[in-house]
């Protein structure tokens, strides 16, 4: 309680706009390029971007028990990452001191640290956070499960035998995550139109987005040693939006006997900046009750869901954006320490900057669904736009933007937005 308190009650120098994403209490972790072509390490306060290669030169962190200069200098946040916990909390705490409203450095030491240090988040151009070295897709609210098991199987029986006693999951494609901004082109393939004798080969179109969190692994393991679920925080570094583009067409064909392979790897879309498991701490809360009991190896204790709220919205080629999705990360039955001890309790050695995604994430009610498979149940259910236009499933040049944030007691903590645009697919 006295560390939320003390979270909940910071103030900054830097401006920051009512109701921002990003306090002082938030200090997430991203890669920009300058407009100058400077790649470097940044945090963000409200509508500033920190370069923290430029305040480590200043020699704001001199004399820190940790020298930060090299991994602020690198592409990727990985070697930042592999610092550890103990690193990264120090950083956040001189981050903090040092941009408190009560610290406010003379008129001079700002101009001296504006267009070097401190720049308009606008003007700063965010790369990808991390170098993904593996990346897996889990399926775990069991909302999105049953409302995916009454379409395609038994709606008397919509849940899969093991969903209750496993996290299920599958090994995504590393290579295709691309940072928020960026365009994906429609995807071709295989597909098997109702009533017809064999497949046919073009562009899906059945392109949906999937609303899902992801979180960024902060510590390697060995080959043949698991992660406990007790212990499982300890190696998670914090979280991003993460949209998981869907060709629900392609799968239905080729998902059969080995699960999604082209209908997933063209393109999976994540927002910038990594928002840390101790940002999130206030926000913690109990999961849903898992019936049966679950085996020992994924049992866990305490708050272990966090309370996010979600959204995702359409906006067509120069229309205006429309809401089609609210939901929450709470939903989740299956938890974040309980996805990476599953995954490694074979044995399965994880590597910093890994990839998890928690899988669709739906809600109890219609608009609290995260596909429009299931907004649209399948396409029979349309959702009209302010325009007047219907969507089935997401058209070309329609933006698909997923936005996120927790709050409480009038601190908020957000995640930005993850943004992508639909191009038609090739010719």
């Amino acid at each position: 309680m006295i560390l939320q308190d003390l979270l909940m009650n910071l103030k900054s120098w830097i401006e920051i706009p009512a109701g921002s994403d990003f306090p002082l209490e938030n200090l997430p972790f991203g890669i920009g390029r300058s407009r100058e072509g400077e790649i470097a390490a940044y945090t963000r306060i409200g509508d500033t971007a920190v370069n923290l290669a430029a305040l480590d030169a200043s020699g704001v962190f001199t004399g820190m028990a940790f020298d930060y200069s090299a991994a602020f200098r690198q592409p990727v946040l990985n070697d930042f990452i592999a610092m550890g916990e103990a690193a990264h909390r120090a950083l956040r705490k001189a981050l903090q001191a040092f941009f408190a409203a009560g610290n406010k450095p003379d008129a001079t030491l700002i101009k001296s640290l504006t267009g070097k240090v401190l720049f308009p988040a606008a003007s700063v151009e965010m790369l990808m956070p991390v170098k993904v070295t593996d990346y897996t897709d889990f399926y775990s609210s069991i909302e999105h499960a049953t409302n995916v098991g009454k379409m395609f199987r038994d709606p008397a029986n919509a849940l899969l035998p093991n969903w209750r006693h496993l996290p299920v999951g599958y090994h995504g494609r590393a290579s295709s995550i691309v940072i928020s901004g960026t365009d994906i082109r429609r995807p071709r393939g295989q597909t098997m139109p109702a009533g017809a004798d064999a497949p046919v080969f073009g562009p899906s179109k059945m392109l949906d987005f999937e609303l899902e969190m992801a979180f960024v692994v902060g510590k390697s393991t060995s080959l043949g040693e698991p992660v406990a679920a007790a212990g499982a925080e300890d190696y998670i570094f914090g979280f991003l939006l993460f949209n998981d583009l869907s060709a629900r067409d392609i799968q239905s064909w080729e998902y059969v006997p080995l699960g999604p392979f082209l209908s997933k790897n063209f393109g999976s879309v994540v927002s910038p900046w990594i928002v840390t498991l101790e940002a999130l701490e206030p926000f913690r809360v109990k999961g849903p009750e898992q019936e049966p009991g679950v085996l020992p190896y994924l049992k866990t204790e305490g708050l272990r869901n966090f309370d996010i709220n979600l959204e995702v919205l359409i906006r067509p080629d120069n229309g205006t954006e429309n809401i089609v999705c609210r939901s929450n990360f709470r939903h989740m039955y299956w938890n974040i320490c309980q996805q990476l001890a599953h995954h490694t309790v074979n044995g399965c050695n994880i590597n910093t900057g890994d990839l998890y995604a928690s899988g669709t994430i739906s809600g109890p009610e219609p608009g609290s669904y995260g596909s429009m498979l299931e907004l649209t149940w399948r396409g029979t259910h349309p959702i009209r736009l302010s325009d007047g236009t219907e969507r089935k499933f997401v058209n070309d040049h329609d933006a698909v933007i997923m936005r996120g944030y927790a709050e409480r007691d009038g601190l908020r903590i957000g995640f930005g937005e993850c943004r992508t645009k639909i191009l038609p697919a090739l010719t």
